[in-house]
């Protein structure tokens, strides 16, 4: 038995010659891999990012091609043209002719093709002054500027002869071997400028700024070596992008506990520093500026995201002529997400305590349990323009939907609803129909006040507030909004499966009369108008990233001439 079994047993093992080239092979192959991966995430890094503090709160990059920014100002309005030149130039004079640079002569001759700046947290401009001296004045904001030299030789012959660096006013010092040149213009402004290797210029607003860049060259940890990072920008990145962007979550989230005057609950904080960081590029098209964005938690995250992608029926359900609309795939989860970090938030859509008061108060209902509970499928916000006939107060409606989960639940909460309307706020409620399907009217007459509620294909709860629209939308629309040019254009993603989009078709919006709500100050109204049409689309990629896909349709303006 052991004589026939050995024989057997031998023959399925690999010759040592074959298992050691297997071994050999996997390893090679795994270091050929790794070797691959890192020199594709170190192609995608922005200019600098060796010179980068970790700990930095934003990132932006922003491209040096001339012909980029000259095709940015082609697009929209001729007060929008005017304004955005206004900001180009009071940008180039923050950064340059505030210090007497010029661009033309001083910049563009020797300039590599992007450059980067990063936004330190406030401690990295805090001066410790000498024994016996007051402390200087902190920068509001301590900046560090890499820009790329091109051409080594050019540049030193270049700043060397400018009119901007010469004269007593710089002085140089050393600071780890690195020579540095240093300019106080007042009290709390400054700037310090050094070259590193010849391939790049580190110019910022404090010394310690600069000396942090400086640290991170030599011995410290840099953008580079952030976890994610590399990787996350290979799934967004773009050959021909005019600006990319990054922003530090758990650095930007401390600033502000730090900085602002609402406390920020630890454990919201501590929710926040669950994520690592938010990063984005911008590039132009014929018709706008495509985004492409992307989050991702920490590596020791403890927070895992829902990977369902199943927002997928709603571009169907609504008419072509939607003016706006936002959509997701469950509502009970994006209401836990939201609260979750909404204390910490600058900008509040939303306050959740003051919503669960308002409703409980008004209506008798508990948010979270009689209402939320059964609204765990697909759900959209959208605007709707009235039908023609529609009284001249009513230009147009909005109308939630919401996908249920159980119908019997949102049934019993409908019908309290209809009760309390007629009982506590005397409206009429009345059953009517439409095509031949069943809806509920709320109305106060003397109040111009028009809802009405009902469902579509069975387990979709829709409600409306204003314009009787629900002829549209029953029992479904003669052509759908999924097959409007506009919202096609707009939505140029590459994201499928999702879990939400957001459209706006901003001419037709702006020129909507009398509806309070879309109330915009004259100031954002100028920017506002030179868009066309905004589309987002957004999905859960894995459990630990989120991506985003935008674009921003931009009106054709007039030839712009040479900045002032």
């Amino acid at each position: 038995m052991n004589a026939q079994t050995k024989p057997n047993s031998t023959k399925q093992r690999p010759p040592l010659p074959l298992t050691i080239g297997a071994a050999a092979a996997l390893v090679g192959g795994g270091a050929i891999a790794f070797w691959a991966l890192t020199r594709q995430q170190l192609n995608v890094m922005p200019i600098g990012a060796n010179a980068i503090p970790q700990d930095a709160l934003m990132v932006v990059s922003v491209s040096t091609d001339t012909g980029k920014w000259q095709q940015l100002r082609e697009f929209g309005t001729p007060r929008s043209q005017a304004a955005f030149d206004q900001s180009l130039v009071q940008f180039r004079d923050r950064f340059l002719k505030n210090r007497g640079l010029e661009y033309a002569r001083d910049i563009q001759p020797w300039i590599g093709k992007e450059v980067t700046m990063a936004f330190l947290p406030p401690q990295a401009g805090v001066t410790v002054p000498n024994p016996g001296q007051p402390a200087a004045p902190p920068n509001a904001q301590p900046t560090v500027m890499v820009v790329p030299i091109a051409d080594a030789l050019k540049a030193k012959d270049t700043l060397e002869k400018s009119p901007a660096t010469q004269g007593a006013k710089w002085t140089e010092r050393d600071y780890k071997g690195v020579k540095v040149r240093e300019n106080q213009e007042s009290a709390n402004q400054s700037t310090s400028i050094a070259v590193l290797d010849t391939t790049q210029v580190l110019v910022a607003n404090n010394p310690n700024a600069i000396e942090r860049a400086i640290d991170t060259v030599k011995e410290g940890k840099s953008l580079a070596q952030t976890p994610g990072y590399g990787e996350a920008l290979t799934q967004i990145q773009e050959e021909n992008a005019i600006a990319r962007l990054y922003v530090n979550i758990p650095a930007a989230a401390n600033t502000s506990a730090a900085n602002s005057s609402r406390p920020i609950p630890p454990q919201t904080l501590a929710q926040l520093q669950q994520n690592q960081g938010l990063a984005a590029t911008a590039k132009l098209t014929n018709e706008g500026i495509q985004f492409k964005g992307i989050s991702w938690l920490r590596p020791d995250s403890q927070r895992k995201l829902n990977t369902e992608n199943t927002a997928k029926t709603i571009p169907t359900r609504l008419p072509t002529d939607t003016l706006m609309m936002a959509s997701g795939g469950n509502l009970k989860q994006f209401w836990q997400d939201y609260t979750q970090g909404s204390a910490s938030n600058p900008i509040q859509f939303v306050n959740p305590e003051a919503l669960r008061q308002g409703i409980r108060t008004t209506v008798g209902l508990d948010l979270e349990k009689d209402l939320l509970n059964w609204m765990q499928g697909e759900y959209s916000l959208a605007l709707l323009p009235a039908p023609q006939g529609a009284p001249a107060a009513l230009p147009a409606s909005l109308v939630f939907m919401v996908q249920t989960s159980d119908r019997r639940a949102a049934e019993a909460t409908l019908k309290k609803l209809d009760e309390v309307m007629a009982t506590k706020y005397a409206f009429k409620v009345e059953e009517a129909k439409v095509e031949g399907q069943s809806i509920v009217n709320w109305s106060l007459p003397a109040a111009s006040v028009n809802i009405t509620r009902g469902w579509l294909d069975g387990n979709v709860a829709f409600l409306s507030l204003g314009a009787p629209i629900a002829s549209a939308i029953l029992p479904k629309p003669t052509k759908a909004l999924a097959e409007n040019e506009l919202f096609r254009k707009s939505m140029q993603s590459e994201l499928a499966p999702h879990n939400g989009n957001f459209f706006v078709d901003m001419d037709r919006v702006l020129k909507l009369q009398n509806f309070p709500l879309l109330q915009i100050p004259a100031a954002n109204r100028t920017v506002l108008e030179a868009i066309s049409s905004i589309g987002v689309t957004a999905a859960v990629t894995s459990d630990r990233t989120s991506r985003y896909d935008v674009f921003v349709g931009l009106k054709k303006g007039n030839n712009p001439g040479a900045l002032p």
